[in-house]
């Protein structure tokens, strides 16, 4: 991530990118004519950069390119507002998709996690435990949760079609320490390449403050 000191006033906002588009190829993201992100891989992060909020222009170019973006859009930020923007879809229709980290209060000592479905060909899931339990219901290609709270500890959850049995997906060793907020990303392509995977980062509102 490159840093400009310029960008920082009294009121701010804070971004990360991430490179959720499966058969993209490694990018370098622009803002107002920028670099903030270069050769940035396909379920890359970057850090969170500090930004004053307002009007930015993205464009993002396969890696080394300068023409012919595969995304040219603006994006809103608010002040006091921490963003994760996601790059997603197959390179034929990838666009842009703007998430909130919010800031919430928290119960001491909880873990917060929701989950986000980044996954095109992906059906709607539900998110279980092995023991059926639903966690996130019905969440489609493009949805995100709310956070839930949930005791720290390792966990193996499920992703399964919506209302059926059958299980797309396990993951198992989840770590959730408390007092953090963490996104389960859904990535990849079902029974296809890359496959079906998650990306599990540590959020922001977990450490930026106000």
């Amino acid at each position: 991530m490159y840093f400009y000191p310029y960008f920082r006033t009294n009121m701010k906002s804070f971004i990360r990118i991430l490179h959720a588009s499966p058969d993209a190829p490694p990018v370098d993201v622009y803002a107002n004519g920028n670099l903030i992100a270069k050769n940035l891989p396909y379920k890359g992060f970057t850090e969170y950069l500090q930004v004053p909020p307002g009007r930015y222009n993205i464009k993002i170019f396969s890696s080394g390119k300068t023409i012919n973006p595969v995304i040219n859009t603006n994006l809103i930020l608010e002040p006091e507002t921490i963003y994760t923007v996601a790059a997603i879809n197959k390179l034929a229709n990838i666009r842009l998709m703007p998430f909130v980290d919010p800031i919430i209060p928290q119960i001491e000592n909880k873990a917060y996690v929701r989950f986000g479905h980044l996954s095109p060909n992906t059906p709607r899931v539900d998110i279980t435990l092995p023991n059926g339990k639903i966690l996130f219901e019905n969440v489609g290609f493009e949805d995100l949760t709310n956070y839930i709270a949930v005791d720290p500890g390792t966990y193996t959850i499920q992703a399964r079609p919506t209302g059926t049995d059958k299980i797309a997906l396990t993951i198992p060793n989840i770590r959730l320490k408390g007092n953090r907020f963490y996104t389960i990303y859904a990535v990849g392509l079902l029974g296809d390449k890359p496959p079906l995977q998650v990306l599990i980062p540590l959020d922001g509102n977990t450490y930026i403050k106000f």
